[in-house]
């Protein structure tokens, strides 16, 4: 029999700060990775290339999409509620990701955590 709940609705996705520009300044190919990696999660499937990144905060994952023009990240929690908050995306320049994006993926994951528990 078809179980009701897979057929749900998917999660919404709220991006914060700057993240969904950020997002729409990708290639192409990999915007188009990116909104199909999002679209996995919404429908409760894992992404497929992903790591946890429980330095920034409980929950948090990274998308990894890589493609001719580099590497690009997608910092998300889908912990919370009923919603997907996308926190930073970035091209990563480096073999390590810089301290200013984990630093800003953390904060914009305190805020959304400080509103949450209001």
């Amino acid at each position: 029999m078809n179980d009701p709940k897979s057929a749900s609705e998917p999660k919404p996705i709220e991006f914060r700060g700057s993240a969904l520009g950020d997002l729409r300044a990708f290639p192409d190919s990999a915007r188009r990775e990116a909104g199909f990696q999002l679209d996995q999660v919404q429908h409760g499937v894992d992404p497929d290339h992903w790591k946890p990144m429980s330095a920034i905060g409980q929950g948090v994952r990274e998308i990894r999409i890589r493609d001719e023009s580099g590497a690009f990240r997608v910092l998300y929690v889908a912990k919370f509620s009923d919603t997907i908050y996308v926190l930073h995306c970035f091209q990563k320049k480096t073999p390590k990701t810089s301290k200013a994006d984990l630093d800003l993926a953390e904060k914009r994951y305190r805020d959304l955590v400080k509103e949450l528990v209001q």
